[in-house]
Protein backbone atom coordinates (compact mmCIF):
# COMPACT_ATOMS: atom_id res chain seq x y z
CA UNK A 1 0.00 0.00 0.00
CA UNK A 2 1.52 3.29 -1.14
CA UNK A 3 0.46 6.83 -0.42
CA UNK A 4 -0.94 7.35 -3.92
CA UNK A 5 -3.47 4.54 -3.28
CA UNK A 6 -4.85 6.20 -0.17
CA UNK A 7 -7.81 7.73 -2.00
CA UNK A 8 -9.06 4.23 -2.84
CA UNK A 9 -8.34 2.98 0.68
CA UNK A 10 -10.37 5.86 2.13
CA UNK A 11 -13.31 5.70 -0.28
CA UNK A 12 -16.01 6.99 2.07
CA UNK A 13 -18.85 5.45 0.07
CA UNK A 14 -17.17 2.05 0.27
CA UNK A 15 -16.47 2.42 3.99
CA UNK A 16 -20.04 3.45 4.77
CA UNK A 17 -21.48 0.66 2.65
CA UNK A 18 -19.46 -2.14 4.23
CA UNK A 19 -18.75 -0.89 7.74
CA UNK A 20 -20.43 -3.12 10.34
CA UNK A 21 -19.85 -4.70 13.74
CA UNK A 22 -17.71 -7.81 13.93
CA UNK A 23 -14.85 -9.71 15.58
CA UNK A 24 -11.18 -8.77 15.30
CA UNK A 25 -10.45 -12.44 14.50
CA UNK A 26 -7.43 -12.92 16.71
CA UNK A 27 -8.95 -16.40 16.83
CA UNK A 28 -11.66 -18.41 15.14
CA UNK A 29 -13.99 -19.31 16.69
CA UNK A 30 -13.78 -16.20 18.87
CA UNK A 31 -13.60 -16.27 22.66
CA UNK A 32 -17.36 -15.59 22.81
CA UNK A 33 -17.87 -19.18 21.65
CA UNK A 34 -15.82 -20.75 24.46
CA UNK A 35 -17.85 -23.21 26.57
CA UNK A 36 -17.79 -23.66 30.35
CA UNK A 37 -18.29 -27.41 29.85
CA UNK A 38 -14.72 -27.60 28.45
CA UNK A 39 -12.53 -29.77 30.69
CA UNK A 40 -8.82 -29.92 31.43
CA UNK A 41 -8.75 -33.51 30.11
CA UNK A 42 -9.77 -32.17 26.69
CA UNK A 43 -7.01 -29.57 26.87
CA UNK A 44 -4.38 -32.19 27.71
CA UNK A 45 -5.62 -34.37 24.84
CA UNK A 46 -5.09 -31.40 22.51
CA UNK A 47 -1.52 -31.02 23.84
CA UNK A 48 -0.80 -34.68 23.01
CA UNK A 49 -2.36 -34.57 19.56
CA UNK A 50 -0.84 -31.29 18.37
CA UNK A 51 1.77 -31.67 15.62
CA UNK A 52 3.44 -28.35 16.49
CA UNK A 53 6.81 -28.59 18.23
CA UNK A 54 7.43 -24.90 18.92
CA UNK A 55 5.70 -23.16 21.79
CA UNK A 56 4.81 -19.53 22.45
CA UNK A 57 4.27 -18.46 26.05
CA UNK A 58 1.84 -15.67 26.91
CA UNK A 59 2.11 -14.59 30.55
CA UNK A 60 -0.60 -12.27 31.86
CA UNK A 61 0.37 -9.75 34.53
CA UNK A 62 -2.93 -8.12 35.57
CA UNK A 63 -1.70 -5.32 37.83
CA UNK A 64 -1.72 -1.58 37.08
CA UNK A 65 -0.68 1.36 39.25
CA UNK A 66 -3.68 3.44 38.13
CA UNK A 67 -6.86 3.13 36.08
CA UNK A 68 -6.89 4.28 32.46
CA UNK A 69 -10.48 5.17 31.68
CA UNK A 70 -10.46 3.94 28.06
CA UNK A 71 -9.15 0.46 28.93
CA UNK A 72 -11.15 -2.75 28.46
CA UNK A 73 -8.38 -5.15 29.51
CA UNK A 74 -8.51 -7.56 32.44
CA UNK A 75 -6.61 -5.67 35.12
CA UNK A 76 -6.26 -5.09 38.87
CA UNK A 77 -5.45 -1.56 40.00
CA UNK A 78 -3.28 -1.51 43.12
CA UNK A 79 -0.52 0.51 44.78
CA UNK A 80 0.79 -2.53 46.61
CA UNK A 81 3.70 -4.17 44.70
CA UNK A 82 3.82 -7.07 47.17
CA UNK A 83 0.56 -8.37 45.67
CA UNK A 84 2.61 -9.40 42.66
CA UNK A 85 4.75 -11.70 44.84
CA UNK A 86 1.72 -13.81 45.78
CA UNK A 87 0.61 -13.79 42.14
CA UNK A 88 4.03 -15.00 41.00
CA UNK A 89 3.75 -17.88 43.49
CA UNK A 90 0.58 -19.04 41.74
CA UNK A 91 1.96 -18.35 38.28
CA UNK A 92 5.04 -20.50 38.93
CA UNK A 93 2.80 -23.34 40.13
CA UNK A 94 0.79 -23.14 36.93
CA UNK A 95 3.94 -23.03 34.80
CA UNK A 96 5.32 -26.12 36.56
CA UNK A 97 2.04 -27.98 36.00
CA UNK A 98 1.98 -27.25 32.28
CA UNK A 99 5.74 -27.58 31.69
CA UNK A 100 5.58 -31.21 32.81
CA UNK A 101 3.12 -31.86 29.96
CA UNK A 102 5.19 -29.98 27.35
CA UNK A 103 8.65 -31.43 27.90
CA UNK A 104 9.10 -32.17 24.20
CA UNK A 105 8.40 -28.56 23.13
CA UNK A 106 10.84 -25.69 22.61
CA UNK A 107 9.83 -22.15 23.43
CA UNK A 108 10.42 -19.76 20.52
CA UNK A 109 8.40 -16.80 21.79
CA UNK A 110 7.61 -15.28 25.20
CA UNK A 111 5.28 -12.34 25.71
CA UNK A 112 4.36 -10.56 28.94
CA UNK A 113 1.02 -8.79 28.61
CA UNK A 114 -1.49 -7.21 30.94
CA UNK A 115 -2.52 -5.15 32.74
CA UNK A 116 0.90 -3.64 33.03
CA UNK A 117 3.78 -6.14 33.07
CA UNK A 118 6.20 -3.32 33.92
CA UNK A 119 4.32 -3.15 37.24
CA UNK A 120 6.77 -5.90 38.25
CA UNK A 121 9.94 -4.75 40.00
CA UNK A 122 13.34 -5.71 38.64
CA UNK A 123 13.57 -8.44 41.29
CA UNK A 124 10.14 -9.77 40.38
CA UNK A 125 11.01 -9.79 36.66
CA UNK A 126 14.18 -11.75 37.46
CA UNK A 127 12.28 -14.24 39.58
CA UNK A 128 9.71 -14.83 36.85
CA UNK A 129 12.27 -15.26 34.08
CA UNK A 130 14.40 -17.57 36.26
CA UNK A 131 11.47 -19.97 36.58
CA UNK A 132 10.57 -19.70 32.90
CA UNK A 133 14.10 -20.79 32.04
CA UNK A 134 14.09 -23.56 34.66
CA UNK A 135 10.78 -25.06 33.62
CA UNK A 136 10.81 -24.74 29.82
CA UNK A 137 13.27 -25.46 27.03
CA UNK A 138 14.09 -22.05 25.58
CA UNK A 139 15.49 -21.75 22.07
CA UNK A 140 18.77 -19.89 21.75
CA UNK A 141 17.26 -17.05 19.75
CA UNK A 142 13.83 -16.53 21.31
CA UNK A 143 11.58 -13.53 20.83
CA UNK A 144 10.98 -12.14 24.34
CA UNK A 145 8.63 -9.16 24.56
CA UNK A 146 6.93 -7.05 27.21
CA UNK A 147 4.25 -4.36 27.35
CA UNK A 148 5.42 -1.17 29.05
CA UNK A 149 3.68 1.66 30.87
CA UNK A 150 6.22 4.52 30.67
CA UNK A 151 4.84 6.40 33.69
CA UNK A 152 6.25 4.35 36.56
CA UNK A 153 9.79 3.31 35.71
CA UNK A 154 13.24 4.70 34.99
CA UNK A 155 15.64 4.10 32.14
CA UNK A 156 17.64 1.52 34.09
CA UNK A 157 14.60 -0.76 33.97
CA UNK A 158 15.23 -1.18 30.23
CA UNK A 159 18.80 -2.28 30.92
CA UNK A 160 17.52 -4.86 33.38
CA UNK A 161 15.04 -6.18 30.84
CA UNK A 162 17.81 -6.56 28.27
CA UNK A 163 19.94 -8.45 30.81
CA UNK A 164 17.00 -10.82 31.40
CA UNK A 165 16.77 -11.62 27.68
CA UNK A 166 14.01 -9.26 26.57
CA UNK A 167 14.52 -8.04 23.01
CA UNK A 168 11.14 -6.48 22.13
CA UNK A 169 8.88 -4.04 23.88
CA UNK A 170 5.57 -2.34 23.26
CA UNK A 171 4.92 1.03 24.88
CA UNK A 172 1.42 2.29 25.59
CA UNK A 173 1.40 5.87 24.28
CA UNK A 174 -2.23 6.23 23.08
CA UNK A 175 -2.04 10.05 22.65
CA UNK A 176 0.40 12.75 23.73
CA UNK A 177 -1.98 15.73 23.99
CA UNK A 178 -2.40 16.92 27.58
CA UNK A 179 -6.18 17.44 27.39
CA UNK A 180 -6.69 13.94 26.01
CA UNK A 181 -4.36 12.40 28.59
CA UNK A 182 -6.23 14.07 31.44
CA UNK A 183 -9.58 12.85 30.09
CA UNK A 184 -8.38 9.23 29.96
CA UNK A 185 -6.39 9.50 33.23
CA UNK A 186 -3.07 8.71 31.58
CA UNK A 187 -0.66 11.63 31.88
CA UNK A 188 2.88 10.90 30.72
CA UNK A 189 5.97 12.57 29.33
CA UNK A 190 6.63 12.44 25.59
CA UNK A 191 10.24 13.34 26.22
CA UNK A 192 10.70 10.36 28.51
CA UNK A 193 9.03 8.01 26.00
CA UNK A 194 11.55 9.14 23.37
CA UNK A 195 14.41 8.49 25.82
CA UNK A 196 12.94 5.09 26.62
CA UNK A 197 12.90 4.06 22.97
CA UNK A 198 16.42 5.37 22.41
CA UNK A 199 17.65 3.42 25.43
CA UNK A 200 15.96 0.24 24.21
CA UNK A 201 17.69 0.53 20.84
CA UNK A 202 20.99 1.32 22.55
CA UNK A 203 20.94 -1.80 24.75
CA UNK A 204 20.06 -4.10 21.87
CA UNK A 205 16.28 -4.41 21.61
CA UNK A 206 15.36 -5.71 18.15
CA UNK A 207 12.05 -3.90 17.96
CA UNK A 208 10.05 -1.25 19.80
CA UNK A 209 6.33 -0.85 19.15
CA UNK A 210 4.11 1.99 20.27
CA UNK A 211 0.34 1.77 20.70
CA UNK A 212 -1.84 4.66 19.53
CA UNK A 213 -5.60 5.07 19.78
CA UNK A 214 -7.82 7.26 17.61
CA UNK A 215 -11.32 8.30 18.65
CA UNK A 216 -10.35 9.27 22.22
CA UNK A 217 -12.04 12.16 24.04
CA UNK A 218 -11.03 15.66 22.91
CA UNK A 219 -8.97 14.43 19.95
CA UNK A 220 -9.21 16.90 17.08
CA UNK A 221 -7.65 17.05 13.65
CA UNK A 222 -5.22 19.72 14.84
CA UNK A 223 -4.22 18.00 18.10
CA UNK A 224 -3.80 14.62 16.44
CA UNK A 225 -1.66 16.11 13.68
CA UNK A 226 0.64 17.58 16.34
CA UNK A 227 0.77 14.23 18.13
CA UNK A 228 1.78 12.44 14.94
CA UNK A 229 4.65 14.89 14.38
CA UNK A 230 6.01 14.20 17.84
CA UNK A 231 5.51 10.44 17.49
CA UNK A 232 7.44 10.50 14.23
CA UNK A 233 10.47 11.62 16.24
CA UNK A 234 10.23 8.55 18.48
CA UNK A 235 11.69 6.37 15.70
CA UNK A 236 9.60 3.34 16.71
CA UNK A 237 10.02 0.17 14.66
CA UNK A 238 6.32 -0.64 14.72
CA UNK A 239 3.07 1.25 15.26
CA UNK A 240 -0.21 -0.29 16.42
CA UNK A 241 -3.11 1.99 15.54
CA UNK A 242 -6.33 1.08 17.32
CA UNK A 243 -9.86 2.41 17.23
CA UNK A 244 -11.30 3.40 20.60
CA UNK A 245 -14.41 1.32 21.25
CA UNK A 246 -16.65 3.23 23.65
CA UNK A 247 -18.63 0.54 25.48
CA UNK A 248 -19.48 2.04 28.89
CA UNK A 249 -22.14 -0.61 29.52
CA UNK A 250 -19.42 -3.27 29.45
CA UNK A 251 -16.48 -1.36 30.95
CA UNK A 252 -17.32 0.71 34.02
CA UNK A 253 -14.21 2.90 33.77
CA UNK A 254 -15.40 4.23 30.40
CA UNK A 255 -18.33 5.88 32.17
CA UNK A 256 -15.80 8.50 33.25
CA UNK A 257 -15.67 9.56 29.59
CA UNK A 258 -18.59 11.71 28.49
CA UNK A 259 -20.13 10.96 25.10
CA UNK A 260 -19.95 14.66 24.25
CA UNK A 261 -16.14 14.56 24.56
CA UNK A 262 -15.80 12.02 21.75
CA UNK A 263 -15.21 12.92 18.10
CA UNK A 264 -18.10 12.26 15.74
CA UNK A 265 -18.02 9.17 13.54
CA UNK A 266 -16.93 11.30 10.58
CA UNK A 267 -14.22 13.04 12.62
CA UNK A 268 -12.98 9.71 13.98
CA UNK A 269 -12.70 8.34 10.45
CA UNK A 270 -10.72 11.44 9.52
CA UNK A 271 -8.29 10.84 12.41
CA UNK A 272 -7.72 7.29 11.21
CA UNK A 273 -7.11 8.45 7.66
CA UNK A 274 -4.71 11.14 8.86
CA UNK A 275 -2.67 8.65 10.89
CA UNK A 276 -2.48 6.09 8.09
CA UNK A 277 -1.44 8.71 5.55
CA UNK A 278 1.20 10.01 7.95
CA UNK A 279 2.80 6.64 8.66
CA UNK A 280 2.82 5.61 5.01
CA UNK A 281 4.35 8.95 4.05
CA UNK A 282 7.07 8.62 6.69
CA UNK A 283 8.32 5.24 5.46
CA UNK A 284 6.27 2.60 7.27
CA UNK A 285 4.62 -0.35 5.54
CA UNK A 286 1.00 -1.13 6.39
CA UNK A 287 0.63 -4.52 8.08
CA UNK A 288 -2.81 -6.09 8.00
CA UNK A 289 -5.53 -3.62 8.88
CA UNK A 290 -4.13 -1.59 11.77
CA UNK A 291 -0.37 -2.07 12.15
CA UNK A 292 2.64 -0.38 10.57
CA UNK A 293 6.27 -1.44 10.47
CA UNK A 294 9.51 -0.25 8.94
CA UNK A 295 10.27 -2.09 5.67
CA UNK A 296 13.23 -3.86 7.31
CA UNK A 297 11.14 -5.15 10.22
CA UNK A 298 10.40 -8.88 10.15
CA UNK A 299 6.64 -8.23 10.17
CA UNK A 300 6.94 -6.23 6.94
CA UNK A 301 9.17 -8.90 5.43
CA UNK A 302 6.69 -11.63 6.41
CA UNK A 303 3.81 -9.68 4.89
CA UNK A 304 5.62 -9.24 1.58
CA UNK A 305 6.40 -12.98 1.42
CA UNK A 306 2.87 -14.06 2.37
CA UNK A 307 4.08 -15.53 5.69
CA UNK A 308 2.26 -13.25 8.12
CA UNK A 309 0.27 -14.91 10.90
CA UNK A 310 -2.14 -13.78 13.61
CA UNK A 311 -2.85 -14.89 17.17
CA UNK A 312 -4.30 -13.47 20.40
CA UNK A 313 -1.43 -10.96 20.60
CA UNK A 314 -2.01 -9.69 17.06
CA UNK A 315 0.19 -10.12 13.98
CA UNK A 316 3.23 -12.38 14.27
CA UNK A 317 5.83 -14.10 12.10
CA UNK A 318 5.39 -17.41 13.93
CA UNK A 319 2.79 -19.69 12.41
CA UNK A 320 3.33 -23.35 13.30
CA UNK A 321 3.47 -22.55 17.00
CA UNK A 322 1.17 -23.54 19.85
CA UNK A 323 0.29 -20.78 22.32
CA UNK A 324 0.23 -21.49 26.06
CA UNK A 325 -1.49 -18.78 28.09
CA UNK A 326 -0.46 -18.49 31.73
CA UNK A 327 -2.02 -16.37 34.45
CA UNK A 328 -5.43 -14.92 35.20
CA UNK A 329 -7.72 -14.67 32.12
CA UNK A 330 -4.95 -15.96 29.79
CA UNK A 331 -6.02 -17.75 26.60
CA UNK A 332 -4.26 -20.77 25.10
CA UNK A 333 -4.39 -22.16 21.58
CA UNK A 334 -2.95 -25.66 21.34
CA UNK A 335 -3.61 -27.94 18.40
CA UNK A 336 -7.34 -28.04 17.77
CA UNK A 337 -8.57 -26.38 20.95
CA UNK A 338 -8.70 -23.09 22.84
CA UNK A 339 -8.90 -22.56 26.58
CA UNK A 340 -9.19 -19.59 28.90
CA UNK A 341 -8.25 -19.26 32.56
CA UNK A 342 -10.48 -17.80 35.25
CA UNK A 343 -10.84 -14.03 34.94
CA UNK A 344 -10.98 -13.18 38.65
CA UNK A 345 -7.80 -13.33 40.71
CA UNK A 346 -9.58 -15.08 43.58
CA UNK A 347 -10.92 -17.85 41.32
CA UNK A 348 -7.54 -18.19 39.65
CA UNK A 349 -5.73 -18.55 43.00
CA UNK A 350 -8.22 -21.12 44.25
CA UNK A 351 -8.02 -23.18 41.08
CA UNK A 352 -4.22 -23.24 41.01
CA UNK A 353 -4.03 -24.18 44.69
CA UNK A 354 -6.56 -27.00 44.33
CA UNK A 355 -5.78 -28.46 40.91
CA UNK A 356 -2.64 -26.89 39.43
CA UNK A 357 -4.43 -25.33 36.46
CA UNK A 358 -7.02 -22.57 36.16
CA UNK A 359 -9.06 -23.42 33.05
CA UNK A 360 -12.55 -21.95 33.23
CA UNK A 361 -13.76 -22.53 29.68
CA UNK A 362 -12.62 -23.44 26.20
CA UNK A 363 -13.53 -25.07 22.94
CA UNK A 364 -12.54 -28.15 20.97
CA UNK A 365 -12.55 -27.22 17.30
CA UNK A 366 -14.58 -29.24 14.82
CA UNK A 367 -13.35 -30.03 11.33
CA UNK A 368 -15.51 -27.17 10.05
CA UNK A 369 -13.92 -24.82 12.61
CA UNK A 370 -10.44 -25.82 11.43
CA UNK A 371 -11.23 -25.11 7.77
CA UNK A 372 -12.81 -21.75 8.52
CA UNK A 373 -10.01 -20.79 10.92
CA UNK A 374 -7.45 -21.34 8.16
CA UNK A 375 -9.46 -19.36 5.59
CA UNK A 376 -10.06 -16.41 7.91
CA UNK A 377 -6.42 -16.32 9.06
CA UNK A 378 -5.11 -16.28 5.49
CA UNK A 379 -7.41 -13.43 4.52
CA UNK A 380 -6.74 -11.41 7.68
CA UNK A 381 -2.98 -11.69 7.28
CA UNK A 382 -2.26 -11.89 3.59
CA UNK A 383 -5.46 -10.71 1.81
CA UNK A 384 -5.14 -13.79 -0.38
CA UNK A 385 -6.22 -17.40 -0.21
CA UNK A 386 -5.16 -20.37 -2.34
CA UNK A 387 -8.14 -22.62 -3.00
CA UNK A 388 -5.96 -25.62 -4.02
CA UNK A 389 -4.20 -25.41 -0.63
CA UNK A 390 -7.52 -25.44 1.22
CA UNK A 391 -8.64 -28.41 -0.89
CA UNK A 392 -5.39 -30.27 -0.21
CA UNK A 393 -5.12 -29.51 3.52
CA UNK A 394 -8.73 -30.28 4.40
CA UNK A 395 -9.90 -32.58 1.58
CA UNK A 396 -12.77 -30.33 0.54
CA UNK A 397 -13.86 -28.58 -2.63
CA UNK A 398 -13.56 -24.89 -1.72
CA UNK A 399 -16.19 -23.59 -4.13
CA UNK A 400 -18.76 -26.15 -3.00
CA UNK A 401 -17.90 -25.96 0.70
CA UNK A 402 -18.11 -22.17 0.80
CA UNK A 403 -20.86 -21.62 -1.76
CA UNK A 404 -22.99 -19.74 0.78
CA UNK A 405 -20.04 -17.56 1.80
CA UNK A 406 -19.32 -16.64 -1.81
CA UNK A 407 -22.97 -15.58 -2.19
CA UNK A 408 -22.58 -13.26 0.81
CA UNK A 409 -19.46 -11.77 -0.81
CA UNK A 410 -21.16 -11.06 -4.15
CA UNK A 411 -21.67 -7.31 -3.47
CA UNK A 412 -17.94 -6.94 -2.69
CA UNK A 413 -17.03 -9.00 -5.75
CA UNK A 414 -19.30 -6.82 -7.91
CA UNK A 415 -17.64 -3.68 -6.49
CA UNK A 416 -14.18 -5.03 -7.32
CA UNK A 417 -13.15 -5.33 -3.67
CA UNK A 418 -12.90 -9.12 -3.69
CA UNK A 419 -11.71 -11.27 -6.58
CA UNK A 420 -12.89 -14.86 -6.87
CA UNK A 421 -11.28 -16.92 -9.64
CA UNK A 422 -10.62 -20.62 -10.17
CA UNK A 423 -7.58 -20.82 -7.90
CA UNK A 424 -7.66 -17.85 -5.51
CA UNK A 425 -9.87 -15.67 -3.42
CA UNK A 426 -8.19 -12.32 -2.90
CA UNK A 427 -9.03 -8.99 -1.32
CA UNK A 428 -8.07 -5.77 -3.07
CA UNK A 429 -5.47 -3.74 -1.11
CA UNK A 430 -7.85 -0.80 -0.95
CA UNK A 431 -10.38 -3.02 0.87
CA UNK A 432 -8.07 -3.95 3.75
CA UNK A 433 -9.92 -1.64 6.15
CA UNK A 434 -13.00 -3.81 5.76
CA UNK A 435 -11.16 -7.15 5.87
CA UNK A 436 -13.10 -8.09 9.01
CA UNK A 437 -16.32 -7.66 7.03
CA UNK A 438 -14.95 -9.99 4.35
CA UNK A 439 -14.01 -12.61 6.95
CA UNK A 440 -17.45 -12.45 8.54
CA UNK A 441 -18.79 -14.16 5.41
CA UNK A 442 -16.92 -17.30 6.51
CA UNK A 443 -17.96 -17.13 10.18
CA UNK A 444 -20.49 -19.86 10.97
CA UNK A 445 -21.13 -18.44 14.46
CA UNK A 446 -22.16 -14.95 13.42
CA UNK A 447 -25.89 -14.51 12.79
CA UNK A 448 -26.77 -10.89 12.23
CA UNK A 449 -28.45 -10.63 15.64
CA UNK A 450 -25.15 -11.45 17.35
CA UNK A 451 -23.17 -8.68 15.74
CA UNK A 452 -24.20 -6.15 18.40
CA UNK A 453 -21.75 -7.91 20.76
CA UNK A 454 -18.84 -6.54 18.75
CA UNK A 455 -17.32 -3.14 18.07
CA UNK A 456 -17.43 -1.46 14.66
CA UNK A 457 -14.85 -2.79 12.19
CA UNK A 458 -13.66 0.76 11.44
Amino acid sequence: MTVNKLSALFDNDMLKKYDSRGPRYTSYPTALEFEESFENDEFEACIKSSINRDLSLYIHIPFCHSLCYYCGCNKIVTRHPEKADRYLDMLIQEMAYRASQLKDREVSQIHLGGGTPSFLSEAQISRLMLWVRRLFKIKQRTEVSIEIDPRNLDLNYVDHLANEGFNRMSIGVQDITAKVQIAINRQQSSGFIKQLIERAHLVGFDSVNIDLIYGLPHQTEQSFAESLKVINGFNADRISLFSYAHLPDRFAAQRKIKDTWLPSAAAKLGLMQMAMAHFLATGYDMIGMDHFAKPTDELAIAMRSGQLHRNFQGYTTQGDTDLLGLGVSAISSLGHCYSQNHKSLRDYDTAIAEQGHAIEKGKVLSEDDMVRRYVIAELMCNLNLSKPKVNEYFEVDFDQYFADSIKVLQPLIKDGLVNNDLTHLSVAPEARLIIRTVCMAFDAYLPEAAQARYSKVI
